[in-house]
């Protein structure tokens, strides 16, 4: 009988530990490099090439994105979230942004507003990451008094 008691509370304590596995949150650090061939940049030019370094420990998540060519030209830049909900500030060429992040199931989920441009727009990202952890995506959907548009950008780890 006690063998038998061990064994059930040793499966149960396996169980619990898969359990608590399969629900734990996506990390997303690491270099991440765009494949232009999978991704969709909507109605704007596509960039020559796109790494994005992210740093992620729950709930920090720091970007330094650094892209060449594309509408924007050559540009490198840095930004800070966290991903608890709470409203997070970033500047990007002058410009201020205001982004809140949560998760949605095993999705991050980006609400981003400001103006570029004396235009006013909000953008909604989507991040997820393939089931071996290697492939990033970014689904896009922005609004603004031009127009909405989506994009669809994936990234590879390196």
């Amino acid at each position: 009988m006690r063998t038998f008691t061990r064994l059930l509370c040793m499966t149960v304590l396996v169980v619990a530990v898969g359990v608590v596995q399969a629900h734990a949150k996506a990390d997303f650090s690491g270099t991440w490099k765009i494949d232009s061939s999978k991704s969709d940049f909507g109605p704007m030019p596509p960039p020559d090439s796109v790494t994005e370094k992210i740093t992620h420990q729950d709930p920090d998540l720091k970007a330094n994105v650094a892209s060449t060519g594309g509408a924007m030209g050559d540009m490198t830049y840095d930004v800070n979230y966290t991903t608890d909900g709470k409203e997070c500030t970033n500047t990007f060429a002058g410009n201020e942004f205001k982004s809140t992040v949560k998760w949605e199931g095993e999705e991050l989920v980006i609400d981003t507003k400001g103006k570029f441009n004396d235009s006013e727009f909000t953008s909604k990202d989507r991040w997820s990451l393939s089931s071996d952890g290697k492939t990033l995506t970014m689904a896009r959907h922005v609004s603004s008094a031009m127009g909405e548009a989506d994009m669809k950008m994936v990234f590879v780890k390196q």
